[in-house]
Formats: structure tokens, C-alpha cells, sequence
């Protein structure tokens, strides 16, 4: 796995803190790091999808976002917890894989990234 592809797990992961920060910051440091999340992640989304191609970088990146997000309010914030929501985190991980998969790993140069 490249270096781009990094970025884009990485800034996936940073959105599960912010997008879980807008709900449940209440002072100056959770709002704080919430928008410096917000900031990085977006940084590093951005930066990947100027190398590789935009449409799978955000699709990769809100996909994993929005599963590891609905994951962590289950498992710490008292979500209710369905089968349903569980079938199409799966459902929408496989997509997210396969359109990783298909993706050519070379750069918009043709140069490896």
C-alpha cells in the first residue's frame, strides 16, 4: 500500500473523531481538537486525491468514515445495536474494498505513488 492510500485510511479515521466531536464536544479543548481533526483529515483526503483519482479517494474515505463512525456509537455512546446496521456496514466495507481494489495504483502521471 502506497503512501496516498495511508493518507486516505488515516484521514478516515480522524473523520470518526470529528464527525463523533460535533455531536459530543462541549468545551474548548473537545472543540478544539475536533476542528484540528477536522483540518487534518481533510488535509490529508485532499493531498491523496491530487495524485490518486478524486471520486474513490472520497468514496473510500466517507465509506470507512461513516462505518467507523456508526461502529464507535454503538460500541461507546449507546447506539442500538440491529443486524440491519450491521448487513450494511458490510455491505457498504465490500464496496469500499472492491472500488480500492479496482483502483490502478499509479499516479494521474503514471508515476507509482
Amino acid at each position: 500500500m502506497n503512501t496516498n492510500w495511508m493518507k486516505v485510511f488515516i484521514a478516515a479515521f480522524l473523520e470518526i473523531f470529528w464527525v463523533i466531536g460535533l455531536a459530543h464536544s462541549y468545551d474548548f479543548w473537545t472543540w478544539t481538537g475536533t476542528v484540528v481533526a477536522i483540518i487534518v483529515s481533510n488535509y490529508l483526503m485532499i493531498t491523496a486525491a491530487q495524485v490518486l483519482p478524486a471520486g474513490t479517494v472520497y468514496a473510500v474515505f466517507v465509506g470507512l468514515g461513516t462505518a467507523g463512525t456508526v461502529i464507535s456509537e454503538i460500541l461507546f455512546f449507546g447506539e442500538s445495536f440491529k443486524w440491519e446496521k450491521i448487513f450494511l456496514i458490510i455491505l457498504l466495507l465490500s464496496g469500499v474494498i472492491g472500488l480500492k481494489l479496482i483502483t490502478d495504483s499509479k499516479g494521474k502521471e503514471g508515476v507509482e505513488s
